[in-house]
């Protein structure tokens, strides 16, 4: 059940995941692809934003999705209206979607990388 993920968007997904000793981890994977969020505070302001480093492709292919889902899944837009209405902008909506299948994409990777036959 992975809405939004075409061919490309799997296939590049697919490739920047490599093996599963690559990434320890869900934050490890997240910030090879560029979407675990950086603490942007200033004074009594806490923000986050999102990470400008990692592999550039597979942050486009996340950001892909992320449009996607926000376009046609029902339950993404119910949790874009929710995020929005708890007063996060239209960006830092984005950012906490993309983390979100960032950690989506690494279960189903480490599970299907565990399972497959040797």
């Amino acid at each position: 059940d992975h809405k939004g993920i075409g061919p490309i968007c799997a296939a590049q997904v697919i490739v920047s995941f490599s093996h599963p000793g690559r990434c320890r981890s869900e934050a490890a994977f997240a910030a090879l692809g560029g979407t675990s969020p950086l603490e942007a505070s200033s004074g009594r302001t806490t923000r986050h934003r999102l990470n400008r480093g990692g592999d550039r492709a597979l942050n486009k292919a996340i950001h892909t999705i992320a449009r996607a889902r926000m376009r046609d899944c029902p339950a993404t837009r119910a949790y874009v209206a929710r995020r929005t209405a708890e007063g996060k902008s239209t960006r830092e909506v984005r950012r906490c979607l993309k983390r979100y299948i960032a950690r989506q994409l690494f279960r189903s990777l480490t599970t299907a990388m565990t399972n497959a036959p040797s």
